[in-house]
């Protein structure tokens, strides 16, 4: 090793706006998604180009000529410039992504397709690394560090950082609590690793065999007319009518299929003969017989129903009660199937469909109890947690969150699958349990899209899956797969490419020339339990390179109590000790969970947020034990909330760190349809952080004495990053780094406030962020109107929250910081002067029409058109919009004039902010913020000297990610 501690690449550089780009290429469309996105539902996982830079640019050394003279034939090598080339080229980028971006924009701006993506070049991770590059690049580390450094995941979740890590042949160990989220790792990074594609033919054989046996079982409990296939079985939930006793489908609305020419939808037939019906029956209407208007109208919205005999209000409280005594029942209504000719289309349930259920039920009743017996069925309750829906509307067992059907179908396959396990190590021997560990992931793909909160997408027209959110959201009306011969065929294609996806790009890596079978030696550690109580050595590892779990974003052992009670009868049989508890550690996860704390009170969220400092300083304080003194912690995170990064800090530097460096990598889709109009933090931040060494100087450190570094640390970041394109809410969070840096190099800080006895107190994270807050205030406010003089506080916090948000609605906590930070301001305050309406923890600005004043109120801040005079210049701004919406331009012209606005530098100036600020995005030609476009016109017709930025009209794009949760497929 050349130096004690050895500085690395990315404690100088990152290349954050070409990650960014690559980032959203890798998220961009559903089908182009990595390989392992499609193994095995988990929540949030991170780019893998993103994962793959910051590992190894964490273990990198930083160029140097002494470097450059180290290896004199390696051109990579020769110059910084060529280093930094060469990093992109390690983690797949084979071009220039900046270049080809400006090129796709520029052309869409001229309406003209490019030919093939636009780049030139494919995804990165797509991109297999030769194995020159991989034995020149483990050269450098052995001389850099004396051996391969080892990369570790002490919360590795769905696994991109030890994927990408392991990939580059770096020895990994990847840990997790949940031994869902372990198994995920194994099966998708240690078993590809060291298996590689030499298994992909047994998986095939012995998948083969199990589909086989599952679908001879079930094939007579789903019959087919001749030569159709099901697509999907469409179900409502339905309760008696509390008037009549005559059952009510529970519908949205009744469509099925709304494309032009192809609709489809269901009618529902309430007598026949003569004589009411006890239950509807359901007729499907295709084409020109739809009646458009019945189609859309529904039997329940907001949690209440309309009885369809009396079109009384059936209400919430009483379906709730219905459902969980028993009395909600599930009826199909409507069957999506294709037909020989390839034609998809939709049919009503026939006699056999009937049949056929009423058979599965009475052979689900005769097998459940031996079942649940011997370990096929779980028996848990459902859980007290955040999402209580489930028991809302009856769902007290995991088992109810299925009809009998799809319970005897997932029963069935886990039966089959007990059974093969004997057969296969027999036949496979040392090879027989990674065979079945990927076999057995196969049951989580079914039960994410065959169930009671599975359901049928219109728009789409395909099945949508139980966690298209990352929450148990009820289903009104849900879709099944059909079980016996398309369920689990198509699982086994899903893992047949998932796996072999996984598989080649690990084996095409590292090749020693191409068209040979020579792979990378690879080392992969899967470790199951607490991250803070690693089975690791002290010292052992040189890069802890993390993604931990986001505060109080997800609550990952709630989403995956799904999978776990019933992959414990599965996977369980192959590795028990993953699956040790009745159901998963709530008790030990890291996040910021309030429902552990309910019989608290009002106290319950102050305690999550200790219990996830507390658990995050442990987490981290191990990882300081397991890392080498001269070793690289490096922290990927992303929130909004401030609290979240309060408890974030606070953990790492109470464990011993410093924080060395930050960079802000976009890594959402840049064109979000659904995100157009709500605030939305894109970026991740990446924490570069080292062990500290306590000062020895003994001098107390309070706040004011490093005020101005802070200040001066949040305005360079947010000067620097802006200029890459880093903007709104992420350009606010790319300063906590740099502000987190300065506590740190000079911890233990002191706050300047004394605690309620007179002694010193450590400081708050938060304090610092605040001042970090104002600081950006004071950028972008002389960014948007040119000036930095405040304009007055109300009409600094309009400009500010729009260019910040660029969103009407935003949490109330982000708000209330955004309202300090501008001129002390608290929400109360703009909520009196009609500025804000606030509701169930958010805040939304008015429009001018929102904030019109009569009568009494009409002295006070908002829209007033018969006023002399105005206080706040947003009130004037707003009053000259809603009259120019109300009575024209010209009136508003009148308005102007008479208040001799058309002249006045703080009205013009707050325009151009505006102009500036709030989204100027246009879907199909309609304005997405009506004032975007009152503005345009005013400022064309009277204000020349505002510029307007120019228009992005959305008609043409999509967004990939609408009604599709791309990181948990």
């Amino acid at each position: 090793m050349t130096n004690s501690r050895p500085r690395v690449l990315i404690e100088d550089w990152l290349p954050v706006a070409e990650l960014g780009i690559e980032s959203r290429r890798e998220r961009g469309a559903a089908s182009a998604l990595p390989p392992l996105s499609f193994l095995h539902i988990w929540w949030a996982r991170r780019p893998l180009v993103a994962s793959a830079a910051v590992a190894l640019a964490g273990v990198m050394p930083t160029w140097t000529e002494e470097l450059a003279e180290s290896f004199p034939d390696a051109p990579e090598v020769r110059s910084e410039l060529d280093y930094r080339a060469w990093l992109l080229r390690l983690v797949g980028i084979l071009g220039d992504p900046v270049k080809g971006r400006r090129m796709i924009d520029a052309a869409n701006a001229a309406g003209v397709k490019l030919q093939g993506n636009g780049y030139g070049y494919r995804q990165a991770f797509r991109n297999a690394v030769a194995r020159s590059d991989i034995d020149l690049l483990h050269s450098i580390l052995r001389r850099t560090w004396g051996e391969l450094p080892t990369v570790a995941d002490p919360t590795a979740g769905g696994g991109s950082i030890p994927w990408a890590a392991s990939r580059l042949g770096l020895p990994v160990v990847a840990n997790d609590l949940s031994g869902v989220a372990a198994s995920v790792l194994r099966a998708g990074v240690e078993i590809p690793a060291t298996r590689g594609l030499d298994l992909l033919p047994e998986i095939k054989r012995w998948g083969g065999v199990l589909v086989n046996r599952v679908e001879k079982r079930l094939k007579e409990f789903f019959p087919l007319d001749e030569g159709e296939s099901v697509t999907a079985y469409i179900w409502a939930n339905a309760v008696p009518c509390p008037r009549t006793g005559r059952l009510v489908p529970l519908l949205t609305d009744k469509w099925l299929r709304k494309q032009a020419g192809k609709e489809a939808a269901v009618r529902l037939i309430l007598s026949a003969d003569g004589a009411d019906l006890q239950e509807p029956r359901f007729e499907v209407v295709l084409g020109r017989d739809v009646d458009r208007g019945d189609a859309s109208a529904g039997t329940i919205a907001r949690g209440k129903a309309i009885s369809l005999y009396d079109n009384l209000v059936i209400d919430g409280d009483y379906i709730k009660e219905a459902a969980q005594s028993g009395q909600m029942a599930q009826v199909l209504y409507a069957v999506a199937i294709r037909k020989a000719s390839g034609e998809r289309t939709f049919r009503a349930p026939t006699r056999a469909d009937i049949d056929a259920l009423r058979a599965a039920d009475r052979r689900f009743d005769e097998v459940k109890d031996g079942w649940f017996v011997s370990g096929i069925l779980p028996t848990e309750e459902f859980p007290d947690g955040n999402d209580l829906r489930p028991k809302h509307y009856g769902l007290e067992r995991w088992i109810d969150f299925y009809t009998p059907r799809q319970a005897l179908v997932h029963g069935t396959f886990g039966e089959e699958f007990a059974a093969l396990i004997p057969e296969v190590r027999d036949a496979l021997g040392d090879r027989a349990d990674d065979v079945l560990f990927e076999l057995a992931l196969m049951q989580g793909k079914a039960l994410n899209w065959n169930s009671r909160l599975s359901s049928w997408n219109v728009a789409r027209q395909g099945m949508r899956s139980v966690f298209d959110r990352h929450d148990f959201s009820f289903k009104w009306t849900f879709a099944e797969f059909e079980g016996a011969s398309a369920l689990y065929s198509w699982c086994l294609d899903q893992l047949d490419d998932a796996y072999g996806g996984i598989a080649r790009l690990l084996d095409e890596t590292g090749a020693a020339e191409l068209g040979t079978n020579t792979r990378l030696h690879r080392e992969v550690t899967v470790t199951q339990g607490s991250a803070a109580s690693l089975t690791l050595d002290a010292g052992s590892v040189t890069h802890i390179c993390m993604d931990p779990p986001y505060y109080d974003n997800v609550m990952y052992a709630e989403l995956a109590d799904y999978f776990y009670v019933w992959e414990k009868r599965t996977l369980g049989r192959l590795v028990p000790d993953y699956f040790r508890d009745e159901l998963t550690d709530k008790d030990n996860e890291a996040v910021a969970n309030p429902a552990r704390f309910a019989m608290m009170g009002k106290r319950k969220s102050e305690l999550a947020d200790l219990d996830y400092e507390t658990k995050m300083t442990s987490i981290f304080s191990e990882s300081r034990r397991v890392l080498s003194d001269d070793g690289v912690l490096s922290v990927m995170f992303t929130h909004k909330r401030a609290e979240a990064w309060d408890t974030l800090g606070m953990g790492l530097l109470q464990a011993g760190f410093t924080i060395e460096t930050s960079w802000p990598v976009n890594t959402e889709f840049e064109h979000s349809m659904h995100q157009a109009n709500m605030n939305s933090a894109a970026s991740t931040i990446m924490l570069v952080c080292r062990k500290r060494t306590d000062r020895a100087d003994g001098r107390k450190v309070y706040l004011e004495d490093i005020e101005h570094d802070i200040r001066l640390a949040a305005r360079d970041a947010a000067t620097r990053f802006q200029h890459g394109g880093i903007d709104g809410v992420d350009l606010l969070l790319s300063t906590y780094g740099p502000t987190l840096s300065v506590i740190s190099q000079n911890w233990p800080v002191y706050s300047s406030t004394p605690d309620a006895d007179g002694r010193d107190q450590l400081l708050r994270p938060e304090d610092a962020l605040a001042l970090a807050r104002e600081e950006i205030v004071d950028l972008r406010r002389s960014r948007l109107v040119g000036q930095a003089a405040k304009v007055d506080g109300l009409t600094d916090f309009v400009l500010l929250a729009w260019d910040t948000f660029g969103a009407r609605e935003f949490p109330f906590d982000t708000v209330r910081l955004l309202a300090l930070a501008v001129g002390g301001l608290d929400v109360d305050d703009l909520e009196r002067a009609k500025i804000v309406s606030k509701s169930s923890g958010k805040v939304s600005l008015l429009t001018p029409k929102e904030r019109l004043r009569r009568g009494a109120d009409s002295g006070l801040p908002g829209v007033t058109p018969e006023a002399s005079s105005f206080e706040y210049i947003i009130d004037a701004v707003d009053t000259a919009l809603y009259i120019a919406e109300v009575d024209g331009q010209q009136a508003a012209k009148r308005f102007l004039d008479r208040h001799g606005y058309t002249s006045d530098a703080g009205f013009i100036s707050t325009l151009q902010g505006l102009a500036n600020a709030i989204p100027r995005t246009k879907v199909k030609g309609a304005w997405v913020v009506p004032e975007a476009g009152l503005i345009d016109t005013l400022c064309t017709l009277y204000f020349d000297d505002v510029v307007l930025p120019e228009a992005e009209d959305l008609a043409a794009q999509t967004d990939p990610n609408e009604n599709t949760l791309f990181d948990v497929v």
